[in-house]
């Protein structure tokens, strides 16, 4: 039998399942399918789950008050379907965040990874696909269908538009708009968002060594810089990068993006002096 600690003034219907230690503040309402792993903490006045949805929840989440997740999808073809959120460990969704359920059209579920920290105000639409290590400053809007890779962070009051895909390890600058896929371990900006340098910083930060840097730069450096189509940028780097896990992910995020690369091949697209 759970142990949970739920305060009297909160609401939950019976579908609800709470893991050892779950402690629910006053004032929520949890309704439907919602199963929440151990030593989550769910503040006042947070709204998770809904009459149709499924949502599950991991260990040692928080949600602080005013967040509301799960809810159905913004989109108007969904009729009540039984589509899914789901959610990883240890994430923190702060004040009035906002995620969706998926649509039957998209897959049905929305998912979030691990360790993710989703700022004030930020919005996660239906279906999109959220992996680990990943921080959405306060005001960020995903649309639906969006993709964000391991270690990205999103500064505050960006837009992205749906299905847009944000590769591994990039930094999108604040208050820009991106129409475009993001290249891998790139910092981009702007209304709309284009690569505007390495994400060097970023990189060293997760362990990358200082050749591997050097390395994804060149890469990066040659699908950015210069005339020729992506499939010779590609055989360039094939031909002048050392072929590492990173390089063979770039390579790959390039060749299966629909969107389109959010490149500027102006001279003042590129912000690197090396």
């Amino acid at each position: 039998m759970s142990n949970a600690k739920v305060h009297p003034s909160s609401i939950l219907s019976p579908e609800v399942e709470l893991a050892d230690d779950v402690e629910i503040g006053p004032y929520c309402l949890i309704q439907g399918k919602v199963k929440i792993g151990k030593g989550t903490f769910v503040e006042g006045h947070v709204t998770l789950g809904s009459r149709h949805g499924i949502l599950e929840i991991g260990e040692n989440c928080h949600f602080a008050p005013g967040a509301v997740i799960g809810g159905p999808p913004q989109d108007v073809s969904y009729k009540g379907e039984p589509t899914k959120l789901v959610i990883g460990n240890n994430n923190n969704f702060r004040e009035f965040a906002t995620v969706n359920i998926g649509t039957p059209k998209g897959g049905g579920v929305t998912k979030i990874g691990n360790n993710g920290l989703f700022m004030a105000y930020t919005h996660i639409g239906h279906d999109c696909q959220i992996a680990d290590n990943v921080v959405i400053v306060n005001g960020v809007h995903l649309g639906g269908h969006c993709e964000i890779a391991d270690n990205v962070t999103i500064g505050g009051v960006s837009a992205l538009n749906q299905f847009t895909k944000v590769g591994r390890g990039a930094f999108i600058a604040g208050s820009s708009i991106v129409n475009k896929d993001i290249l891998p371990f790139c910092r981009a900006q702007g209304n709309y968002a284009t690569i505007r340098a390495t994400n060097k910083i970023g990189l060293s930060r997760k362990g990358f060594p200082r050749e591997e840097v050097a390395n994804v730069h060149k890469a990066i450096r040659i699908i950015i810089m210069g005339s020729h189509t992506v499939e010779e940028g590609i055989t360039r780097i094939k031909e002048e990068c050392v072929m590492s896990p990173n390089i063979e992910y770039f390579i790959d995020f390039i060749r299966s993006s629909k969107r389109g690369i959010a490149v500027d091949r102006s001279p003042k697209g590129w912000q690197d002096d090396d």
